[in-house]
């Protein structure tokens, strides 16, 4: 069973994806994966080079303020670059997935809806958390600016378009305990990868 993870920047989902794997679930993080195929894949990085410019990669190491400053203000460029990078990552799991014996696999990702891959997931949560408090997370981590990471949200889709498709949703708005979420949904896909047992 493929349990698909996501939220919007800033939401938590890595600290969700933390406490389901604290559990024992294998989860597979999207996001990790593709960082490490753009340095390390041949055939991404040159189609890569190819689209957005030799100054890419400096000493054979991507450079991450470079690509962002050249794709988060161009929606055709991002889609461009999406459509190199997610293929590689759905094989990258396809082969991380064959290797899993648990009940159940977690694919956290980002952009989950966004990439298409949830649509190879039998359950998907999605992590919620109200836009200032997403805002606030993220130039707080990384140091961007309030537009910069506007720039980002921008890109992904609406939380409302995500909570339709999504089958559970944790709320890490600090009303409830996140742990007690993921611990009433692991419960649940435990009963739900083995039924009758």
């Amino acid at each position: 069973m493929i349990v698909g993870l996501t939220g919007g920047i800033g939401s938590g989902k890595t600290t969700v994806a933390r406490i389901f794997a604290r559990l024992g679930v294998p989860v597979f993080e999207a996001d990790q994966e593709s960082k490490k195929l753009l340095d390390s894949d041949d055939d991404l990085k040159k189609a890569l080079i190819a689209l957005l410019g030799s100054s890419l990669y400096k000493n054979n190491r991507l450079d991450r303020d470079f690509m962002a400053s050249k794709i988060f203000g161009d929606k055709a460029l991002l889609q461009k670059v999406n459509q190199l990078i997610h293929p590689a990552v759905g094989q990258a799991f396809k082969r991380w997935h064959k290797k899993q014996q648990a009940p159940y696999v977690m694919r956290e990702a980002a952009i989950l809806f966004e990439s298409g891959s949830y649509k190879d997931c039998d359950h998907i949560i999605m992590v919620s958390a109200p836009l200032d408090m997403r805002i606030e997370r993220v130039m707080k981590r990384s140091g961007l600016s309030h537009a910069q990471v506007m720039e980002r949200v921008n890109q992904q889709w609406p939380e409302e378009q995500k909570q339709q498709l999504s089958d559970s949703i944790i709320y890490n708005d600090h009303r409830e305990s996140v742990i007690k979420q993921v611990l009433r949904i692991h419960e649940n896909l435990i009963r739900q990868a083995n039924p009758g047992s």
